[in-house]
């Protein structure tokens, strides 16, 4: 990994109804967001929030929102390839994704190189309970982590609730990740999201940039932003409020653990991927794979 700087942009959909002509248009003001925050700021990796082409919510079944969005890379990511292409950057962009068969959609982010190339698709692991298509829901879970490797470091990714699931940022920084996006359109409180993203970056020593969704969605949904920058060491170095807007940091390795806490004279002498005890992990081993549900109701 070099010296970078990194943008969150957290937006707002569109209001609906949903029809390709919204798709488009949000496509559009993502990519028009990308090109003021990197005029800015001079980012050269751009975050974007989960579902940004959409809206998280948007009151279509998954038959009908698999006829709507396309597959990827095509229409749904084609402005932000566009304005990464112009502007010589990484953009990270959250849609809805046409499966392979009808009814089948992915929440997905999009990995974009600076020459408008799709680099990596990731299509979140863990959809929230509502948006399982098995509960009633819309999005088919994805069964992969990605990790690309890129110019500014290794860039892996989750998206909005896969930050809730120790196991997946865990693999993700294993894999080599030292950056990790999460776009999202949270819908819980700022103090989950704020815990999950510092907790995240300290588990596993990487930066993380968290992009969350701001404004109204199609169906009246509300989210609060809140779009954070945190550092190997959970401190926080961006935060944006709640209406529209970017936050950008700049991204050092070569201080990302010089210091046990922020400005502390005391030295970083741990490494919580390398003293892992993997003999211990390895013993339970089949723990980690049973099935298991919390004791409390709910």
């Amino acid at each position: 990994m070099r010296a970078f700087t990194a943008a969150a942009v957290q937006i707002a959909p569109l209001p609906g109804p949903v029809t390709p002509q919204l798709v488009a248009a949000n496509g559009a003001k993502g990519a028009e967001w990308a090109r003021r925050c990197v005029e800015g700021t001079g980012a050269e990796l751009v975050v974007l929030p989960e579902t940004a082409s959409t809206g998280f919510v948007t009151d279509l079944g998954p038959e009908d929102l698999w006829d709507l969005v396309t597959a990827v890379p095509g229409p749904v990511t084609e402005p932000l390839q566009e304005a990464a292409r112009d502007l010589g950057v990484h953009l990270v962009w959250g849609t809805y994704e046409r499966g392979a068969e009808r009814g089948v959609v992915h929440n997905a982010s999009v990995l974009i190189g600076p020459d408008g190339a799709v680099l990596g698709v990731y299509r979140k692991t863990h959809p929230f309970c509502t948006e399982l298509r098995s509960r009633g829901g819309w999005v088919t879970p994805g069964d992969e982590v990605s990790v690309v490797e890129t110019p500014l470091g290794r860039i892996g990714q989750i998206i909005c609730f896969d930050g809730d699931y120790p196991e997946l940022s865990r693999i993700t920084a294993v894999r080599g990740a030292e950056i990790i996006v999460r776009p999202s359109a949270l819908l819980r409180s700022a103090d989950i999201w704020e815990l999950t993203n510092r907790a995240r970056a300290y588990d596993n020593h990487v930066f993380v940039i968290g992009a969350n969704a701001t404004g109204v969605d199609p169906a009246g949904t509300i989210y609060f932003g809140n779009s954070m920058i945190v550092t190997p060491i959970a401190d926080v170095v961006a935060r944006a409020s709640s209406h529209e807007s970017w936050v950008s940091a700049r991204l050092d390795p070569a201080g990302a653990l010089a210091s046990l806490t922020p400005g502390s004279s005391v030295g970083q002498v741990f490494d919580h991927l390398a003293d892992r005890n993997l003999d211990l992990v390895r013993r339970y081993a089949d723990d980690l794979q049973a099935p298991a549900r919390t004791s409390f109701p709910h």
